[in-house]
């Protein structure tokens, strides 16, 4: 994680034309087949139980990356867009109802970035985690907290947005 780099520094940015929002050119930055794919994949690992199936759906079917003992709990969701853009590293937990989104569709452009969840760290239930967000090894992030920023190996941040508490 880079010292003084901030997220924003690491998304890329996408111009739209035309008089619309960049939510409505969603069709020309990801083929549509691929993001119902995508969602149908979300919605089944969503509500499976089993690690092993939703970890197998998500590296196979969305190209994420998942490391062993990785877990994510029911009713979590990746990026249907983008979700390859997503590393989970060994050990690391997303809580129940969690998002992790890879993309922030604005009025002019889309922009996108990877988020990566470190080593043994863990997303409290109802968390949103923002594109370009690195999360460090053995942070922890509170229940229903929005990062917009990094979070420092082993700090536990909380609250919208979230900050480091300990």
């Amino acid at each position: 994680m880079g010292v003084t780099e901030r997220r924003h520094d690491r998304l890329d940015r996408h111009p739209t034309v035309g008089p619309r929002n960049s939510l409505r050119h969603w069709p020309d930055a990801v083929h549509p087949l691929r993001v119902a794919l995508n969602y149908v994949v979300v919605v089944l690992a969503r509500i499976t139980p089993s690690m092993r199936l939703k970890n197998w759906l998500y590296t196979t079917l969305l190209g994420m990356t998942v490391e062993p003992g990785a877990a994510w709990g029911l009713e979590a969701t990746p990026d249907v867009f983008w979700p390859h853009l997503i590393t989970v590293e060994a050990d690391a937990i997303v809580g129940y109802d969690a998002t992790v989104l890879c993309h922030e569709f604005l009025q002019d452009e889309y922009r996108t970035g990877e988020v990566v969840i470190g080593e043994r760290a863990m997303i409290g239930a109802g968390a949103v985690v923002l594109p370009g967000v690195e999360i460090g090894a053995d942070a922890q992030v509170a229940a229903n907290s929005l990062v917009a920023e990094d979070v420092p190996d082993g700090a536990t941040v909380a609250g919208v947005p979230a900050d480091v508490v300990d």
